[in-house]
């Protein structure tokens, strides 16, 4: 799979020192990953969701959702968005035109 906007999640990540390591070994698994489905992603991560046109990972105990859209055909993962717990629960990355 190849990562569209890494530089993006790399400068949204930068806000949250901890999460780098969890960022970068899941990108190192992106990167390797061959997914068709959405069966395949949850292989891998078991708490990987579909909402609306988005796949939300889970990250770090459910502290933060990584928020991406995949193009399984094309092994393409769009970076969306990086937010804490609270801010997804706002429903404000909802309005996202792709969503």
């Amino acid at each position: 799979m190849h990562l569209i906007s890494i530089r993006n999640l790399r400068k949204d990540s930068s806000q949250y020192p901890h999460l780098k390591q969890i960022i970068n070994e899941w990108y190192s698994t992106l990167r390797k990953a061959e997914w068709q489905s959405l069966e395949d992603v949850r292989r891998i991560y078991k708490n990987a969701e579909a909402v609306g046109n988005f796949t939300v990972f889970n990250i770090k105990g459910n502290n933060y959702r990584l928020i991406v859209g995949i193009d399984y055909e094309n092994q393409v993962v769009y970076y969306k968005y990086l937010l804490t717990h609270a801010e997804y629960n706002r429903n404000k990355w909802k309005n996202d035109p792709y969503f």
